[in-house]
């Protein structure tokens, strides 16, 4: 009779203080406005995470074939059409993009720009995703300028952690 108490209690002080499924939500560490981006997130245990390998972009006009980087647009333009992958890839396996927190992002030279990654139309494309009406969620980012990419056409390669409750 004590073992079943023993046992009994034991369930009942785990069901109590466990969170029920799905109730914990990554921990976002906001910066001080105006800031667009997280300084940390914190994954809860025991939620799935899902991580993304680069992504880069696709034709603008998939149509015509592949004549050089204006085939592919200008950082933004890749910028918009990598983050509507990511985010139909998110929706493929179950994720949304507001289960993003952490975005690895490599940068190349902008044609025209003097050797330095075009920042200013990388973050016009983000913004479009991320920290808007639709998706309020930020991320924890970091913004690398590369010297190449894997092709010669490629402006921007981003990497995508999402994490979700299980």
């Amino acid at each position: 009779m004590k073992i079943w108490t023993i046992l009994a209690l034991a369930a009942a002080t785990t069901s109590a203080f466990s969170a029920p499924a799905g109730a914990a939500e990554i921990n976002r560490i906001t910066n001080p406005p105006p800031a667009i981006i997280l300084s940390g997130a914190i994954v809860p245990p025991g939620a799935e995470v899902f991580y993304l390998s680069g992504q880069l972009a696709s034709p603008v006009d998939p149509t015509k074939p592949v004549t050089g980087p204006e085939s592919f647009g200008d950082t933004k333009t890749q910028t918009i059409s990598i983050f509507t992958k990511i985010k139909a890839i998110l929706e493929k396996q179950g994720y949304k993009l507001s289960d993003v927190f952490k975005l690895t992002v490599f940068v190349a030279a902008a044609p025209n720009m003097a050797g330095k990654m075009d920042f200013a139309g990388f973050n016009d494309g983000y913004k479009q995703f991320f920290g808007t009406a639709e998706n309020p969620k930020l991320v924890a980012r970091s913004t690398v300028q590369v010297a190449a990419l894997a092709g010669p056409n490629f402006l921007i390669e981003i990497e995508a952690t999402a994490a979700k409750a299980k």
